[in-house]
């Protein structure tokens, strides 16, 4: 019988928090504070596979003025061939 009692109590719990967090959601949409937007990050595609790679982290090869940039070395080396 105790154990009823338990499950009755921690089910109103459960039920009382996911009304909280959802009226605090409808409230903090409410208030219409503006979200910054996330700062994006150039992306390159390697010409072998298709991939986007970040333009910091790509493997790169200069050949005279044109510059590619690759995903990995194994792409780099298939291009090169």
């Amino acid at each position: 019988m105790w154990i009823a009692w338990l499950l009755r109590i921690l089910l109103i719990a459960v039920a009382v928090r996911a009304a909280w967090r959802f009226l605090g959601g409808l409230l903090e949409g409410a208030r219409g504070r503006p979200t910054e937007p996330e700062e994006s990050v150039p992306l390159v595609r390697d010409p072998v596979c298709g991939t986007y790679v970040v333009r910091a982290r790509a493997v790169v090869l200069k050949q005279g003025a044109r510059t590619e940039y690759f995903c990995s070395e194994q792409c780099r080396s298939r291009f090169e061939a």
